[in-house]
């Protein structure tokens, strides 16, 4: 066997990182650019199974090459000294190439996986963003610019226009009008007509594709600041037409939102259009763009980052999150900043039956699966180190006493092998007795929708109790206990049996057979904890939770192959906070 001179090992292996990224790179585009075929065609069933595939795709390249790597390196493959060589040559190429921070974060997968790294080694992995290359990408990003001279109609034919499909609109110019008057609309109770003016609107160059709606992403430059607009469009039987336009904060941050799927966009400039997004919702974290932009590993990298930036600026303690303490995850935060962290217990309390795998399974359904804007979104992070003296002492003897085979100290830090991140939100169970009446009210009203929205995309939560269920800053309420959690189709919903005689009815358990997949619609309203109000006004609007033949019905549609759509904004003709489901066959 001959062996390779040290510097070919170099070059070779810098090779072998950039055509496997190469590759990714190009298998992502592809499959997000068939999203606009998938809408012109309304193959809804088609994208749904996109999310998917475009998922698993970055583990499926990193897998391949760490595999060439090991072949061409063979006993070198954990040759730290070597792969400190690797990074620097292969960091030096990479100087004003598009993506590079993309390219980056593929080469610390690999080495991350080749080495098991526990933290961040600074002599294996790219640990700093190039600013200014950033800087350049930002400026790069393609737009589309409409000067405004006087008519918002004229404006949205011509923007229309240009905005084009194979499928031609119903009919542009009643489309235009729709956008120009919902400007208006919004405009006329916000725009001070004698000190501000429309200079122009700007969108980006590319269509964004999620959940049978193609989305353009823009901003209003206005005299005296920038205003967001998105102009949804949806395909009807008759063409295409605009469903809604979005301009306030509130609406256009719900459509990025970290409870949804991630968008099929396929701009020139993934980092300027985070920027440019960042631009129009300047409270929505960086991280969390390059996630919804369907970029996970991305938006890891940038989350880890930012995370640790701010525990250099902080000196306050981990502890637990508030809430009940869940029988299968160990859930802390750091008071000081918005994420939550999840860590499997050893051991599940009574009545868990279900396993570690089980678990571990069941967060990677819902990381592929339509999240309908009700299910958080949750990343998974392998080997994390944290400062040992950030943890208040009941908090760090938990982790140690009840997370043993995950959790364990090194010197100076708090090694977590295997953890979930998650954005916090406040438990809907405590958020209903601490606010009034009315908003209470609405939090339970939309609890129940939260229930249908999850039907519509063939989730059941499992556990409905409220503890398990969240309130965004937008009042909006998500699902994040995903350990029970099923696709209806996989469910058998009954009716309760009548009881034989008076002795079943006294029965501790239940005195009929209960198969493992069996959920009984009837007993879920003990998991409402709740006043007397609150649970008839629940009843009153979502009595039909309680039903078989509601899921039943749901179950069959969905084994119909019909896919049900949850639109992510608001309605008109809808009470507040109620979303539009959509059916589409």
């Amino acid at each position: 066997m001959t062996i390779k001179p040290h510097r070919n090992l170099i070059s070779e292996s810098s090779q072998i990182i950039y055509d496997g990224f190469a590759r990714y790179n190009n298998a992502f585009h592809k499959m997000t650019r068939r999203a606009r075929t998938r809408f012109e065609q309304r193959d809804w069933k088609g994208h749904q199974n996109d999310i998917v595939e475009r998922v698993e795709v970055y583990e499926n390249f990193v897998r391949r090459v760490v595999m060439a790597l090991r072949r061409l390196l063979g006993p070198r493959v954990n040759d730290h000294a070597l792969w400190n060589e690797i990074r620097s040559y292969f960091g030096e190429r990479l100087k004003k190439v598009p993506d590079a921070g993309f390219i980056r974060t593929f080469f610390n997968s690999i080495t991350r996986r080749i080495f098991g790294t526990v933290g961040i080694d600074p002599q294996l992995e790219f640990v700093t963003s190039s600013l200014d290359e950033d800087m350049e990408l930002i400026k790069s990003l393609n737009l589309r610019r409409y000067p405004y001279w006087g008519s918002l109609e004229k404006i949205f034919e011509t923007i229309l226009e240009e905005f084009s499909f194979r499928v031609p609109y119903t009919d542009v110019e009643a489309n235009a009008k729709k956008i120009a008057d919902e400007i208006d609309k919004f405009t006329n109770t916000r725009l001070d007509h004698d000190t501000d003016e429309y200079l122009r609107f700007e969108f980006i160059d590319t269509f964004f594709y999620q959940s049978a709606r193609a989305y353009m992403i823009g901003r209003i430059i206005m005299r005296n600041g920038i205003t967001p607009i998105v102009v949804a469009l949806k395909n009807t039987d008759d063409g295409i037409e605009v469903d809604a336009v979005l301009m306030s904060e509130e609406e256009v941050s719900i459509v990025f939102s970290y409870t949804r799927s991630y968008y099929f966009a396929d701009p020139n400039s993934v980092v300027g259009a985070v920027h440019f997004i960042h631009s129009i919702l300047p409270r929505k974290p960086i991280d969390e763009l390059y996630t919804v932009l369907g970029r996970l590993r991305q938006g890891k990298t940038e989350r880890y980052m930012t995370f640790n930036k701010h525990l250099e600026k902080t000196d306050d303690k981990f502890v637990h999150t508030e809430g009940d303490k869940g029988l299968v995850m160990l859930v802390f935060t750091l008071p000081s900043y918005d994420l939550v962290f999840k860590v499997i217990r050893d051991k599940f309390g009574y009545p868990k039956t279900i396993t570690r795998r089980n678990v571990i399974d069941k967060y990677k359904l819902v990381s592929k699966h339509d999240r309908a804007g009700r299910l958080i979104d949750t990343q998974e992070f392998l080997n994390l180190e944290f400062p040992l003296d950030r943890f208040s002492k009941g908090m760090l003897d938990e982790l140690l006493a009840e997370a043993s085979q995950t959790v364990k100290i090194v010197d100076s830090k708090l090694l977590i092998a295997h953890v979930y991140i998650e954005r916090r939100v406040r438990p809907l169970n405590l958020y209903i007795n601490e606010v009034g009446r009315k908003e209470a009210e609405l939090a339970i009203l939309d609890y129940g929708q939260a229930l249908k929205d999850l039907a519509q995309t063939n989730i059941f939560p499992g556990d409905l109790l409220l503890k398990n269920f969240g309130v965004t800053r937008h009042h909006r309420i998500i699902f994040y206990d995903y350990d029970e959690v099923s696709l209806i189709t996989e469910c058998n919903f009954r009716d309760l049996p009548e009881p034989e005689d008076d002795l079943d009815e006294l029965r501790p358990d239940a005195w009929y057979y209960v198969g493992e997949h069996d959920m009984f619609p009837e007993e879920f309203i003990k998991f409402l904890s709740m006043d007397k109000e609150l649970r008839s006004l629940f009843l009153e609007v979502h009595g039909d939770l309680l039903s078989a033949d509601y899921w039943r019905d749901i179950k069959a549609r969905h084994l119909a192959g019909k896919v049900q759509i949850v639109v992510p904004y608001f309605r008109p003709t809808l009470p507040p906070r109620r979303l539009q489901t959509q059916e589409t066959a």
